[in-house]
């Protein structure tokens, strides 16, 4: 079953070593077919090193395990909820990496300082609220995907395929597994940016709005230029 998934979502969860995003196992790739409604997740606890596409888990949108003889990460439920919520994502990313964490944990958006940022997010990166002590009693991987939710009540997920959980770490999705990889590598490197841009100078200035509508358009927008067709 999803055998072409499940070999897509394997890769992607090995190349968060490759792009040094993950220390130990903390960090999982999820894929979603949506035509059968079904999410492929990598087992939880297993080391990078020895995943194998039939080690992958698939799962119902309610995080029911559908095939494979692991157990699903313990972040499912917060991957099948962003998959129930945020129509058009295809691949959703959690990791611990260290800048990113580094906002998550002060609890601050990294805001947009320059264009490499604007080339990936449209805007500051957001951060959720923390949870509350009943949420993380009755249902913390769910009410993680919840808060998530909430925070993007007026914001366009594609737009802003990324965000910090207060006290936690970064989630990014995208249209395939891949492309959420794909913009956790851009996370992190817009993270140390920024970290560093302030330890040069505090006070440093927001990138101009006409420069971030730029260079977010010329890559993502209905007129993008950037690349080749």
């Amino acid at each position: 079953m999803l055998e072409e998934l499940r070999a897509q979502v394997c890769q992607a969860n090995r190349d968060l070593v490759a792009h040094g995003l993950v220390t130990l196992t903390w960090g999982n790739v999820s894929g979603f077919d949506r035509a059968q409604g079904l999410v492929v997740i990598k087992p939880s606890g297993v080391p990078y090193e020895k995943l194998e596409p039939g080690h992958m888990v698939v799962v119902d949108l309610e995080g029911k395990r559908v095939e494979g003889d692991l157990n699903p990460s313990s972040d499912t439920a917060t991957h099948v909820l962003l998959y129930r919520c945020f129509t058009g994502i295809g691949g959703v990313t959690h990791t611990h990496s260290r800048y990113a964490t580094m906002y998550a944990q002060a609890r601050r958006e990294i805001p947009c300082l320059g264009t490499t940022h604007a080339d990936h997010f449209f805007g500051p990166v957001p951060v959720t609220r923390p949870l509350s002590a009943e949420e993380v009693a009755a249902d913390y991987e769910g009410n993680t995907g919840r808060v998530i939710v909430e925070r993007f009540a007026n914001l366009n997920p594609l737009a802003m395929p990324a965000v910090l959980v207060a006290g936690h770490a970064p989630f990014t999705w995208g249209t395939t597994a891949r492309g959420s990889l794909h913009n956790s590598v851009a996370l992190e490197a817009v993270a140390e940016m920024a970290l560093g841009t302030f330890q040069i100078d505090r006070d440093a200035p927001l990138l101009e709005s006409y420069v971030l509508d730029k260079h977010y358009q010329r890559k993502h927008g209905p007129a993008a230029y950037y690349g080749q067709k």
